[in-house]
């Protein structure tokens, strides 16, 4: 085997990570699981998460990271808060340099880096975030139960997930900066189709606006110029997600169109012994449950990586 300094680094450490890492701790190898930030993740932003097997009252989302950082604890797991400054992720023996000028070696790695809802940039938005502004209907779509809310884009996710929220919301009115949508004809139809579900073409939001208790409604401005407020108490907002790739050697790894990085069903990446789990592959679902999933999928197959170098 390689000599190295870890059996196994994780890059990231949200839920993907976090799982990848409890399994790689009860699997005594030797590991380090590296963060920026706080442990957790995106989901550090939820402010309640509802739909994650085992918590049938729901979980805020600090408390789910928390627990999931404290069970990977108790089986051993090395964390580390830390930038990484450049990968090399070639060869068996993969290199990780740190900001503080510490060069880690690894046998195998799992990236887990996640990715960042794409956001409007208007006053209120950031101020909001968890407290009526969202970045998932599937999360957040049955705490709005009769009420108003607003759906930003017109792609897609932006439809279907409208069509999701069409279960619980009142009324949700569908929000977007041009004059045509982007989602295919049969989704865009089933949409029209529905009492509850109201489009704004060409119209922008310029921001939103609340109060201590939350969302209480945007501003709106028409392509004329012409503006005015939309009521409602919640705003969802689904005009893409950006892959955090910024450090990966994507000259190296298969990335598709969009910069996520392409496996296989076993989290393996077109790289040997670099393996990827949670949003920044490439896929069509963002759930905190299948990125814990495919954190262990990863670990799994690293696992069986390393013992066919031994």
């Amino acid at each position: 085997m390689p000599k190295a300094d870890y059996q196994l680094v994780i890059i990231g450490g949200g839920p993907a990570g976090l799982t990848a890492g409890l399994y790689a701790a009860r699997a005594r190898l030797k590991t380090v699981l590296l963060e920026r930030g706080a442990l957790g993740g995106q989901v550090l932003t939820c402010d309640w998460v509802d739909n994650y097997p085992g918590f049938a009252e729901g979980v805020s989302g600090f408390d789910l990271s928390d627990k999931m950082a404290a069970h990977a604890s108790r089986f051993g797991l090395e964390t580390k808060i830390c930038e990484i400054t450049s990968l090399d992720l070639r060869g068996d023996v993969k290199t990780i340099h740190l900001d503080d000028g510490e060069r880690l070696t690894a046998q195998a790695v799992i990236i887990c880096t996640g990715g960042s809802p794409g956001k409007l940039g208007v006053p209120g938005e950031l101020e909001f975030a968890g407290k009526g502004v969202s970045y998932c209907a599937t999360c957040d779509g049955p705490f709005y139960q009769g009420q108003e809310v607003a759906v930003v884009g017109g792609g897609n996710t932006a439809i279907q997930e409208a069509l999701h929220l069409n279960k619980f919301a009142s009324k949700v009115t569908v929000i977007h900066r041009r004059q045509e949508l982007r989602a295919t004809k049969i989704v865009q139809e089933k949409a029209m189709a529905s009492p509850l579900i109201d489009f704004l073409l060409d119209t922008r939001v310029q921001a939103i606006t609340g109060g201590a208790n939350g969302v209480t409604g945007i501003l709106l401005e028409d392509k004329s110029g012409s503006r005015s407020t939309l009521a409602v108490t919640g705003v969802f907002i689904f005009i893409g997600v950006t892959p955090n790739n910024q450090l990966l050697p994507l000259t190296d790894l298969e990335t598709d169109e969009y910069g996520f990085i392409v496996t296989d069903t076993e989290m393996k990446t077109s790289l040997p012994g670099v393996f990827a789990a949670g949003d920044i592959r490439s896929k069509s679902f963002r759930q905190i449950v299948n990125a814990a999933g495919e954190g262990a999928t990863a670990e799994l197959s690293a696992e069986h990586y390393l013992a066919r170098l031994a």
